[in-house]
């Protein structure tokens, strides 16, 4: 997996997680703004699961390449999803859902970069 970045995508999922949850805490629902940043992340995400995707055909693939393909999807959709379901809840609930969001993709990323850096036999 790509280091440099994977470390922005986690740098922005953690930034993003404090402005969240600083807003949830104080009382403040999802903003226009809020909801492109998580798009916007999105997008950086789905750049560092494309990313791995070619990786995987490069010849060094995961010992467990289908628990690695179950961590790309579910990493792939948890920012679209959240994104969903802070528009469905417009109240500090939704900046709650997007901040907690924001806190698992790290947890994913470093998961996937450590799936990847164990090799099997291709």
């Amino acid at each position: 997996m790509n280091g440099p970045l994977s470390l922005v995508t986690i740098i922005a999922a953690l930034v993003l997680a404090v402005w969240f949850l600083l807003r949830a805490a104080l009382d403040r629902a999802p903003s226009r703004f809020d909801l492109i940043i998580t798009l916007v992340l999105s997008v950086l995400v789905a750049v560092l699961v494309v990313v791995a995707i070619i990786g995987l055909f490069d010849g060094t693939r995961p010992s467990e390449t289908a628990t690695f393909i179950g961590y790309l999807i579910t990493t792939i959709a948890f920012a679209p999803v959240a994104f969903y379901l802070a528009r469905l809840e417009p109240t500090r609930w939704g900046n709650l859902i997007l901040g907690v969001a924001c806190l698992v993709l790290p947890v994913l990323v470093l998961r996937l970069q450590q799936i990847a850096s164990v090799t099997g036999v291709a």
